[in-house]
């Protein structure tokens, strides 16, 4: 199968970004928990204008991460593996039941409950944790599941992104947020009118962006939107879209994302803090992380197979495709981020952190081990 260029430098930088990620939360949790924890815990909680850095992070630098998915997702539309209904629909069925199984598996501990808003915490997978991990591989990993993980992940993504607009939306400004949709149609406007110059659109898109943010709709939604009002032209190395998402990887993936690791891992450990283990809500996210996504992701794919609806890639079988769906678990970045809007009680928040972190370990550990045994047979 080839393979394009992009893809690979898109492969090779959520690969980096994997293992710096594991650093700076390793890191982030040492400092906030040493003789330098008051100066440390500052550092995110400065303020700057009438917010904190933290908040400037989470919801103006975080678009930019969004900007790139949604690039990615573009491409993958485009010209990749979702290009192809049928191949497409393989990725799809997967994200869908890594979503639905794990929010279902939540709900089961949770539903009438004052934590059942964060339903949405495990159905998120982390593209640089879950590439990380499968880069240590090194070439026994077939090509085929490079891309099944890498689609999946961005749809999942894409999925989180659509749940954060429908359910973690509370008070919405409407006469903010369509001025931010009617700057959106704008682009598209000069999409078709094959206007390729970059400028018009990312001025635009801060615009966009800043009445978003304004608009009770979070502000990181730009991101996917200004991706898809980019020309992608024929998605050559000179067309407007390749070009942005080629710059992009570097300052996500040893910038922006290292950050946001810093600033929402920054979470002081009690000495009782193993009691959160028992919590309904801990339970579910670690229940819907380490159980719900790989079942969710291996049934639903084994059933768009079985209905007829995708075909496995030649060079895959069930138990690459399993070995996978438990990296699916891996949910950090946007697991975290669905925890700050799907609660506001601090206790809630650093517990559903602390959980969401134990989980992804796990999850990201009985992947490894499994495809280590099993990719022995496959190559």
């Amino acid at each position: 199968m080839k393979i394009t260029k992009l893809f690979n430098d898109f492969f090779e930088s959520e690969k980096a970004g994997g293992f710096i990620l594991i650093i700076c939360t390793i890191l982030s949790l040492l400092l906030a928990n040493s003789v330098w924890s008051e100066s440390y815990l500052h550092i995110w909680h400065h303020q700057i204008g009438n917010q904190s850095v933290e908040y400037w992070i989470n919801d103006g630098l975080m678009t930019i991460f969004f900007l790139l998915i949604g690039l990615e997702l573009e491409r993958e539309v485009y010209k990749g593996e979702l290009s192809n209904l049928k191949s497409a629909l393989l990725p799809i069925s997967a994200a869908l039941g890594g979503m639905i199984i794990p929010a279902g598996l939540y709900l089961l501990l949770n539903h009438g409950t004052i934590t059942q808003s964060g339903a949405g915490i495990p159905m998120a997978t982390d593209i640089a944790f879950a590439l990380g991990i499968l880069s240590l591989l090194g070439n026994r990993v077939p090509v085929s599941l490079k891309i099944f993980l890498t689609a999946l992940a961005v749809i999942d993504d894409l999925g989180a992104i659509l749940i954060i607009a429908i359910f973690y939306t509370k008070n919405i400004i409407w006469s903010n947020l369509l001025i931010s949709l009617g700057i959106f149609v704008f682009l598209l406007i000069l999409n078709r009118l094959k206007v390729r110059n970059l400028i018009p659109y990312l001025i635009c898109g801060i615009v966009m962006w800043y009445f978003m943010l304004n608009s009770g709709v979070h502000a990181t939604i730009t991101g996917v939107l200004l991706a898809f009002a980019i020309p992608f032209g024929s998605g050559n190395k000179k067309s407007t879209s390749f070009i942005l998402q080629h710059f992009l990887h570097i300052p996500v993936a040893f910038f922006i994302l290292p950050l946001f690791a810093l600033a929402n891992t920054a979470i002081i450990l009690n000495s009782d803090w193993h009691f959160m283990l028992s919590h309904n809500y801990t339970l579910g996210i670690a229940l819907g992380l380490i159980v719900g996504k790989p079942v969710g992701i291996l049934l639903f794919s084994f059933l768009s197979v079985k209905l007829k609806l995708s075909e496995l890639p030649s060079d895959l079988n069930w138990k690459s495709i399993l070995g996978v769906s438990f990296l699916g678990g891996i949910g950090f970045t946007m697991s975290i981020f669905i925890t700050l809007l799907a609660f506001s009680d601090g206790e809630h928040i650093d517990n559903s952190k602390i959980m969401i972190l134990i989980s992804s370990l796990i999850a990201g550990i009985i992947g490894l081990i499994y495809l280590k045994i099993t990719l022995k047979t496959i190559n």
